[in-house]
């Protein structure tokens, strides 16, 4: 009896997990919606600033702006990390630490001073463990990051680059390519360059419907007239701090869609875990009641013959 009851009793411990972890499964599920809504919003405004900032940069050979200009070699960079504030989300910390990890390694390799700011809980954690030293921390962006704080972490970088205090800024962060894939990678934002203004949009696009037919490869054209009003001097001067801007913030979106696919994913793994555990113990209880029974009746069977 001692058996079967203890049975029970993990059991019931393990129904228990099982609705914490289908509770958090819903509320990632939830948040993963409106967290891609809001990228999904974000890309076209994204997209078409990067394609106006890659014209207006092969249009007006002759000016230029200093977040256009590459420098070289690099002596100083600055990484920034975007992890989460929560855990229970699979391998999605893991990787993005690890790609941060590599980038580290490599600008020591190279001989390049790197500075280093972190985004989240989980990463701030991880760098005190390795006792490696952070410049700024922040654990303000969750699931909704709001633009206007992205912005103001944007001027801080934008100013510190003109000013020549680093010569390049990369974020290491989970790119959102679909529902079914996400990629840890390092992408640099500074200096902006017409290919990674190609690449900017790359990462949120919804699947076309299966009836929609694939369009054509687009090809290289001739270039797109511009009239310049006032100068090009002064649009450069005004949209291509724009175009960082929400490209960074693009990457915190990136970060928190695919975040809240990770612990989706992850709790779903894990619900379905305890499901098959319950069943399994299910079937250990049965048959130890079974054997129960058949030694109680094996008793009353043995009693009965010997007062015969």
């Amino acid at each position: 009896m001692a058996k079967a009851r203890a049975i029970i009793k993990r059991r019931k411990s393990i129904e228990n997990i099982r609705k914490i972890t289908r509770t958090m499964e819903l509320i990632a599920t939830n948040r993963f919606r409106k967290a891609l809504n809001r990228a999904t919003e974000a890309e076209a405004f994204t997209r078409k600033i990067a394609e106006l900032v890659a014209d207006l940069g092969e249009t007006s050979q002759e000016v230029t702006h200093p977040l256009l200009v590459r420098r070289e070699p690099v002596r100083r960079a600055l990484l920034l990390v975007l992890t989460s504030n929560r855990g229970l989300a699979g391998a999605y910390n893991g990787n993005v630490l690890r790609a941060a990890v590599g980038r580290l390694q490599d600008n020591q390799t190279a001989g390049t001073e790197t500075s280093l700011e972190v985004a989240g809980k989980r990463g701030i954690n991880y760098f005190r463990f390795r006792r490696t030293p952070a410049d700024a921390t922040y654990t303000q962006f969750e699931d909704r990051p709001q633009y206007e704080e992205v912005e103001a972490l944007a001027d801080k970088y934008i100013k510190m680059y003109v000013q020549g205090s680093i010569d390049r800024f990369d974020v290491a962060y989970t790119q959102f390519v679909s529902t079914a894939r996400q990629v840890a990678t390092v992408q640099t934002l500074l200096p902006i360059t017409t290919a990674d203004l190609g690449q900017a949009t790359a990462s949120v696009r919804q699947s076309p419907p299966a009836t929609t037919a694939a369009a054509p490869p687009p090809t290289k054209g001739e270039p797109v007239p511009y009239e310049f009003l006032p100068d090009p001097q002064s649009i450069l001067e005004e949209i291509v701090p724009v175009s960082f801007k929400v490209r960074l913030f693009k990457c915190f979106l990136d970060a928190a869609v695919s975040e809240q696919i990770a612990r989706m994913v992850a709790m779903g793994g894990a619900t379905k875990n305890a499901d098959e555990l319950v069943k399994s113990l299910t079937r250990q209880y049965n048959r130890a009641r079974q054997s129960q029974i058949t030694r109680e009746l094996a008793d009353i069977v043995g009693a009965a013959a010997a007062l015969q």
